[in-house]
């Protein structure tokens, strides 16, 4: 193709779409139409003439190697989970100023306890929880340890990125740190993290070691595969595809190699005994008892090996999407968007969800799930409150095992 003057630079386009004006432009035309990979076109400074890819070629290969080096700050990290049990009796029988101490435990490569102070550790601390760390292992010298507790749901308050924020308290042997007023215990009552009279906290640690610098040998910067892009890209365009699926009125064009890679059900659609009813391009399988969105959300999944995201919905639609999603997911066999939806779904159990979710995960065989919503169960108050509702009553109806299954849980308490 001929090249047309001025400096040229690569432009690497995104699925999304082209620069504007692209599409109109007939070198970019004659281009496409010679087969001409369509990530690859390089544009001219001025943003609008299209050159050979031989010359981003040539500007890749004479890039200069580069160097690099380290400032690394050693540490051993790690954490512990404390449930306490019996919130109501520690508080009215442990007096402010006492506490009870944990089991030891092994983190961040010392043994630590935790000191549980229910009616707190002196009198400024009356009416809240206090929680001290304590150092059980004979150093010679002070530990630099940077610690935080938090609640179980308090993900962001668990990474290494917010404990770095935590100045860092110098520990000797025995001794001990902490939150004086960790929790109010009216707060702690109104906060919904009391469940069955109990609830759980973590503490996270970082244990300082030396600093150190370290050089590296050149090394060229490979950057992040973008091949689920390029896949992605190729389910929007359609083009190569060689099978078309009726979903609720909505036709979808795909792949069959793609799709038989996957998904063994696929595959054995596609390529085993049924596969000669529908060898023609111009064959179109039917798939019934499924939403066109959820299908949607299926092949965006094949091809990109991440959930699709939608806008507008609210979290009651956001949860009803990963349910059907679920189920279409466990009918191709694809265990990994099964587990993702299962996740999502632990995030939108209330009482007006669970039964339904439970009686989901029974028929989809989702363990996971089903502890989730045993776990939101265990509450008295909160069942009595399920059992209200019109899902309680259809789990009854189809999973009765599920039921009985709950009912042995609560049993064991």
């Amino acid at each position: 193709m001929p090249r047309r003057a001025g400096s040229a630079r690569a432009i690497r386009f995104t699925p999304i779409g082209l620069p504007p004006g692209a599409a109109e432009d007939p070198e970019f035309a004659a281009a496409a139409a010679a087969g001409v990979p369509w990530g690859y076109f390089p544009i001219s400074t001025a943003g609008t003439n299209w050159v050979g890819p031989s010359s981003a070629i040539a500007a890749a290969v004479a890039a200069p190697p580069g160097s690099s080096s380290a400032i690394v700050a050693a540490g051993a990290r790690g954490y512990h989970v404390l449930r306490i049990d019996g919130y109501s009796r520690t508080r009215s029988v442990v007096p402010n100023g006492k506490y009870i101490e944990s089991s030891p435990f092994r983190a961040a490569g010392h043994t630590w306890t935790i000191k549980y102070y229910p009616n707190g550790i002196n009198s400024r601390a009356t009416g809240c929880i206090s929680l001290f760390l304590v150092l059980k292992d004979p150093v010679a010298d002070r530990l630099m340890v940077q610690f935080w507790f938090s609640f179980l749901d308090q993900l962001d308050q668990q990474t290494p990125a917010y404990l770095g924020t935590i100045p860092p308290s110098k520990f000797k042997a025995d001794g001990s740190w902490g939150r004086n007023e960790f929790i109010r215990s009216e707060n702690l009552e109104l906060s919904g993290r009391l469940m069955d009279d109990g609830f759980t906290v973590r503490c996270d640690l970082i244990v300082a070691g030396e600093i150190r610098t370290e050089g590296t040998a050149p090394s060229v910067v490979v950057p992040p595969s973008d091949c689920l892009q390029h896949l992605g890209a190729l389910l929007l365009s359609g083009q190569g595809a060689d099978v078309r699926f009726l979903v609720g009125g909505k036709t979808f064009s795909a792949h069959r190699c793609v799709l038989a890679a996957r998904s063994r059900v696929f595959n054995a659609q596609l390529f085993g005994a049924m596969r000669e009813a529908i060898a023609s391009e111009e064959s179109v399988i039917q798939i019934d008892g499924m939403a066109p969105q959820v299908f949607e959300s299926l092949l965006h999944f094949i091809y990109t090996d991440s959930l699709l995201e939608m806008e507008g919905l609210d979290e009651a639609a956001a949860a009803a999407m990963a349910q059907h999603l679920l189920e279409a997911a466990d009918r191709y066999d694809l265990q990994r968007l099964k587990l993702m939806c299962e996740d999502r779904l632990c995030q939108h159990i209330d009482v007006s969800t669970v039964a339904t979710t439970l009686a989901l995960a029974e028929q989809h065989h989702c363990q996971g799930l089903k502890e989730a919503c045993y776990e939101f169960l265990r509450s008295s108050k909160t069942l009595n409150e399920v059992m209200e509702t019109d899902g309680f009553q259809h789990l009854v109806k189809s999973c009765p095992s599920a039921l009985f299954e709950l009912m042995s849980k609560l049993a064991e308490r």
